[in-house]
């Protein structure tokens, strides 16, 4: 049934427009086939056009949350968890992958690779653009910038922009 679910996604429900709301009929479809696809799925999720998951098994999403238009999860190794109440804006890249690079006596492609899991706490707001490299954890109430790429944790209700990201300021 996943393969099944795989292919009506990417061929088919991942292309159809939609508006910003849970209740649209071709976000209801698209939450369906995820369904099948995640590890698991919160009840009232938005998954906008044109997101991409690879095969998507190691994809939590937790209630009330939302990944914006075109955005791209690479979560075919490590897992990556998305909590409850997370507003994601479009072309989020998350990556859980990436090469080492330390040793200058071997060649980049020679050096292997590693792999962490991402986390995304409760009560999020990511903006548009924004890159989330591995290992990452996001903790509850944070807002993250447009275009913002995170290479670090960020702490609890922390405002973090910029590249890399620094925190700002925190939310009252």
């Amino acid at each position: 049934m996943r393969v099944i679910a795989l292919f009506f996604y990417y061929f088919f429900a991942r292309h159809l427009p939609s508006r910003n709301r849970w209740q649209d009929p071709a976000v209801r479809l698209r939450v369906f086939l995820c369904r099948f696809i995640f590890h698991s799925v919160g009840k009232c999720v938005n998954i906008q056009k044109g997101v991409y998951f690879g095969k998507g098994a190691n994809l939590s999403i937790g209630d009330y949350s939302g990944i914006g238009q075109d955005s791209e999860i690479n979560c075919s190794e490590d897992p990556v968890e998305i909590g409850e109440h997370v507003s994601i804006g479009p072309e989020l890249i998350v990556y859980t992958s990436s090469h080492n690079y330390s040793s200058r006596a071997l060649l980049i492609q020679q050096q292997g690779g590693f792999s962490k899991p991402v986390k995304i706490g409760n009560d999020i707001w990511i903006g548009s653009r924004v890159t989330i490299m591995p290992g990452v954890t996001i903790h509850d109430g944070a807002v993250i910038g447009a275009g913002a790429v995170v290479t670090k944790d960020v702490p609890a209700y922390a405002v973090v922009g910029g590249v890399p990201a620094k925190v700002i300021k925190y939310r009252e």
